[in-house]
Order: structure tokens, then sequence, then C-alpha cells
């Protein structure tokens, strides 16, 4: 299983820099989020020579791939596809030679099929040809149809197909569409130089999301922390006014859906259910640029904005990388790694990211950072008994029993951490990162998720 990855170094107290005076939600943590060693611009990373392309990149069902070894291919184009309906497709996002097509390293921490590809260093023109198209003017299956052809998924990190949920079942009526502009996850800084300098992007993204789910309102949720994202954002809104920005506490898991919705606009999401059962769709302020792309440019999402950052990175960016470019390769712009090699690296930030056992993992469509840290700030494999300080039970963002949880967990008792509301949990390492007994709770809270998987797919087996 993935070795969840938790950086301590520096923090206070939890509860330290609460402000009262912007919406959030209950609990929750305050960790250092030294939020300013990557603050600089976005920029272009070199064009990958080889580039690996998982064919699964995606909530949902894996892509079969629609090239074979020797294939020349061209940037944009579709290289992997499946006919069921929770799936994305995968496109090349280098022109070039199909190499191989081969199990490969995941950043998930797992092996899956992949694609190959040689570049030959041809670089296509995506330019807008014109100015962007009116949002109301396009029917909402035909949007639905370009974001799915286009392998738009969720680029906050979960990754589902983003075609799919912008097509709510009949009945289900959405009333607003919630972008999420948190970034609430320590050292990264994507999503909010996405905000700064491409703000336009960000509003017309929204909108067309909108047209999409038939929403009369919309809001862009932006933490406190950063002031020139909310007045970018509040520029390009303008006078709209069915689209509205939303201040909240800087805060962790400020960014994870239900948190998010709670706060923004105070409805909760009942247990067992999604966002657009309170008539919410909830999409990343990257994922709306990448609508605008496919639509006005007919760009599918082959590359994404990533944070490079942590201690033991020398030059921290924030770079705009080819989807398939290697950890090892973008690294390498910002000046490889500090220090002897004693260093954890991270698919995503130091809470909720899953750390690598090799650099040749490939970037994905999720991949929002690269965070680096040394090994000393990592907290120690070593762990002391429960004290019951209900310290995970004051920070859980679900108002769940982590302790508890975590001994089910680690003694396979799926049927008791299932009747604690355990597949509740969102895993966002509130709980591990609080505990002063340093018991990964959030690992054991993972090995019951997943036992419980194995037995309903083995008895839903049984039963055919």
């Amino acid at each position: 299983m993935p070795w969840r990855f938790l950086f301590v170094g520096g923090i206070g107290n939890h509860k330290k820099g609460i402000s009262m005076g912007h919406k959030t939600f209950a609990k929750g943590i305050h960790p250092e989020y030294h939020k300013d060693a990557a603050s600089s611009r976005i920029e272009k990373a070199a064009l990958p020579k080889t580039v690996i392309i998982p064919l699964s990149q995606h909530a949902g069902a894996p892509c079969a791939p629609l090239v074979k070894k020797g294939d020349v291919v061209v940037e944009g184009q579709k290289i992997g596809d499946a006919s069921a309906f929770v799936s994305s497709p995968v496109h090349a996002s280098i022109s070039g030679k199909v190499k191989d097509i081969e199990l490969a390293e995941h950043p998930a921490g797992v092996r899956g099929m992949a694609i190959i590809i040689e570049g030959d260093g041809v670089v296509k023109d995506w330019t807008a040809k014109g100015a962007p198209v009116d949002p109301s003017t396009l029917a909402p299956e035909a949007i639905r149809e370009v974001i799915r052809e286009a392998g738009i998924v969720g680029m906050g990190g979960a990754g589902f197909p983003t075609s799919v949920k912008l097509a709510p079942p009949k009945g289900r009526a959405i009333d607003t569409v919630l972008l999420n502009g948190c970034e609430c996850e320590p050292y990264l800084t994507a999503d909010h130089r996405i905000m700064v300098e491409q703000a336009e992007k960000v509003v017309w993204g929204l909108r067309c999301i909108m047209k999409a789910v038939g929403a009369g309102a919309g809001l862009i949720g932006i933490e406190e922390n950063k002031p020139d994202a909310i007045e970018a954002i509040k520029k390009a809104v303008g006078s709209a006014m069915n689209i509205k920005t939303v201040i909240l506490e800087a805060k962790y898991p400020q960014g994870a859906e239900k948190m998010l919705i709670k706060a923004a606009l105070n409805r909760k999401v009942p247990v067992g259910k999604l966002p657009l059962d309170v008539g919410v769709v909830v999409n990343n302020v990257g994922t709306a640029v990448a609508v605008f792309e496919a639509v006005n440019l007919g760009k599918p999402l082959i590359e994404r904005v990533v944070t490079i950052s942590g201690e033991a990175v020398r030059e921290p960016k924030n770079l705009m990388v080819r989807v398939g470019a290697t950890f090892e390769d973008v690294l390498a712009q910002c000046g490889s790694i500090k220090g002897n090699g004693d260093v954890r690296v991270l698919n995503g930030g130091p809470m909720m990211g899953i750390a690598q056992s090799t650099l040749t993992v490939p970037v994905i469509k999720g991949t929002s950072g690269i965070t680096a840290l040394p090994v000393k700030d990592a907290r120690p494999l070593k762990y002391s008994p429960c004290i019951k300080c209900a310290a995970c039970v004051e920070g859980c963002p679900m108002s769940l029993m982590p302790y508890r949880l975590g001994e089910y967990g680690r003694a396979m008792r799926v049927d008791d951490f299932n009747s604690w509301a355990g597949m509740s949990c969102i895993e966002c390492g509130c709980c591990s990162y609080v505990c002063p007994a340093k018991r990964p709770l959030v690992q054991w809270i993972r090995i019951a998720k997943l036992k419980g998987r194995q037995q309903a797919a083995k008895a839903a087996a049984a039963s055919k």
C-alpha cells in the first residue's frame, strides 16, 4: 500500500491562525502552509523527449489502447478510450512514435498499462483563432461531449471524469456550480497561480459548466490567504450577477468537497450521498481552464500546472508540464533535489500525497504537485499506544472517531469499521497530523476500506 508521508517540521498548535471573519466548516486543522516557496509565475516546462501515458488516470474503467507499438502519433491524438460511462480517454501529450505499451509504475503506488511515446520534437500550435465563444450559445449535450472527448477529469486529485459529473441523473436539479480555488494543501500553489494568471479562463469555464448542468448560480471559493487571486477573479467576474466569489477561512481541509459545500453554501451532504444530492456540482479551477481550452481551442487535457516545492527542492516552481513527463525530468528543471538523496518525494502535498518509490513515475492529469521533503521531517515509523486524548476526534472534519476506526483497520475488523461509518472518511490526514502518539491512522483506515471493497467484490462475484 502506498505510504502516506506527513510533514511535521515547524508545526505549531493545530488551532493556530483561526480567522473568525470568513466562512468555514466545523473542526479541521491549521498546519503551516509554506506557500511562499513556490509563489512565482507559471513557467513552461521543457518538452520531454519521452512520455509515459497511463491508460488509467481517472476514477472508473481504464482505457484500452487505440494505437500499437511502432505507430506514429501527433500531439493531442486520442490514444486510449473505453466504452464505459464512467471513464475518460487519454491523448498523446507529444508527437512521436509509440515505443511500447507495457506495465509501468503509476504515481498512485501501483503498476498499470501505459503507452510510451518517444518524441520527435514537433510542437502543435494551440493558439486561439478568435475570441472565445459565448457559452450561452452552446447546447449542454455538446459541451459534455467536447469535455468527454478532451479527456478532462477533476484536476484537484480525485480524477473523476468531468463529463460524467456534468450529467446528473434525471430528477436531480443542479442550482449551483461551485469552483474550488481553496488549495488548502501545504506547499501547493498551482491553483493560486492559475487564478491570478488565467482568471478570465477560469470564469469562462465556470459559465460553460453552469450551462452544461443548467445551474443558475456560480460560486468560486477562495481562501483568505490568496488576496491577489481574489482580486483577479473578482475583476474577471465583473458585473455578472449570477457569479460570486466566496472568501473562506484558510483552514485544512477547506478544499474537500463536503467541507467546501458546507462553508460556501451551508449545505450538508448526507452520509453516502453526493454533492448533486444537495443541488451542487463542484469543480476545480484548473478543470475550468481545461474546459475553456477544450471548447475554444479543441485542446485535450495533455498538460497541466504542477507545483514543485518542499525543503528538498533547490528551486521551487510552478511549471506547465506535459502529462507523461517523469518526476525525474520535472525535478531536474528545478535544480534537482538537495542533499544526499535521503528524501521523500510525493505525488501531491504532504497531507494527502503519496510517497514514490521511484522518480520514473509520470505526471498524470491529477498531479497538482510534486513535493520533496527530507526524511528527517517525516513522521517516524515508531508509534505509541493511543492515550485517548481525542485530538483526532476534535480535528476530524467528518466528525468521526478516527482512533477507533484506525484500530478496526489495523485489526481488519471490516464489519466494525463499517458500523462506525468508516467509509465516510475522506482520508484528509488531519487525525494522523494531530496524533501525539504518531499513530498512522490514515494508513489503517485505508487498509479497512481496501479490505471492505475486496470483500464486497468477492460477494458480488459469488452471487453471480
